[in-house]
Formats: C-alpha cells, sequence, structure tokens
C-alpha cells in the first residue's frame, strides 16, 4: 500500500511530511474496502516516514490490527524498486500475509515487475494485493494481483 497524501512545506524534510487530511480519510476508506478481504494471519511492514507511518496506523486501527505489532523498517523509507524487492526478500518466512506501506516509484514499480498487469501509477492510499507461488520470500517471482482498491473509485 502507498501511503496517503501528504502536506508539502517548505521548512520540512521529506521524512518528516504527514499527512494531510484527505490522505487520512483515503487511507480509513481503503482499509474498510478492504478488511473483509484480508487474510489471516497478518503483519504490517512500515517505513518510518511520518506519512507512511501514519497511514499504517489508520489502517491498523480500521482492521483491528494491533499498533504494537506493526514492524517499523526505516530502510523502507525507499523510492527505488531494487531496494523495496530486497526488503520484500528478507522478510521472515514466519510471516505469510504482509501488508507494506511504502512509497513512489518503489511500490508502483515493484507491482508492475511482479504482477501480472501493468498499472499506470499506484495513487495515494492505493493497495494492490499480489500472491506469490512460493515457500520463502526469497524466492518469490511473477506473482498474481488479486485485489486493486484505489480511493478514486471509492468515490461518488
Amino acid at each position: 500500500m502507498r501511503h496517503g497524501k501528504s502536506v508539502w512545506g517548505h521548512n520540512m524534510n521529506d521524512i518528516d511530511r504527514r499527512l494531510a487530511t484527505r490522505g487520512e480519510i483515503d487511507a480509513e476508506l481503503v482499509a474498510t474496502q478492504v478488511k473483509s478481504t484480508l487474510p489471516n494471519p497478518l503483519i504490517i511492514i512500515s517505513s518510518t516516514a511520518v506519512r507512511a507511518a501514519e497511514t499504517a496506523l489508520i489502517f491498523a486501527r480500521t482492521v483491528a490490527f494491533p499498533a504494537d505489532d506493526i514492524l517499523w523498517n526505516d530502510d523502507v523509507y525507499t523510492f527505488n524498486e531494487v531496494t523495496l524487492e530486497s526488503i520484500i526478500r528478507s522478510i521472515d518466512d514466519n510471516y505469510q500475509n504482509v501488508i507494506l506501506f511504502g512509497h513512489n516509484e518503489a511500490i508502483t514499480n515493484f507491482v508492475n515487475k511482479f504482477g501480472n498487469m501493468f498499472i499506470d501509477n499506484v495513487p495515494t492510499s492505493g493497495f494492490v494485493s499480489m500472491k506469490f507461488d512460493c515457500a520463502a520470500w526469497s524466492r518469490i517471482n511473477q506473482g498474481q494481483i488479486d485485489n486493486i482498491v484505489f480511493p478514486r473509485d471509492l468515490k461518488t
């Protein structure tokens, strides 16, 4: 999942940008939509960038996932899909189902590299679920996209 829409400030480090109100609303909207489809057990891994962390916390609250169980990973603050792929390949194999909260270009490029359909852009608060037919994260290859939820598709 890509983090929610964030605010832009002139004297602010990128990593410190917070969610905009729209980002908060969209993250909750998407989480509510996918809640009934989430696999169990589930683990959440999130970038430590403020906007990603806030998105992960909203998502966790909405789907009743314990916030204390979120795995915070500084390395997920990346815009590079090769780095993101390396992080995903290093996930503990005890975790079968993972939701990762990260950043673009890494998210969109990862989905397009490993998914079975092209997605032009995963928007803010965009959720793309993929399944991989392998027993170890280190061996992921072509996956199957099984759910796409973008905030714009949930608004009338």
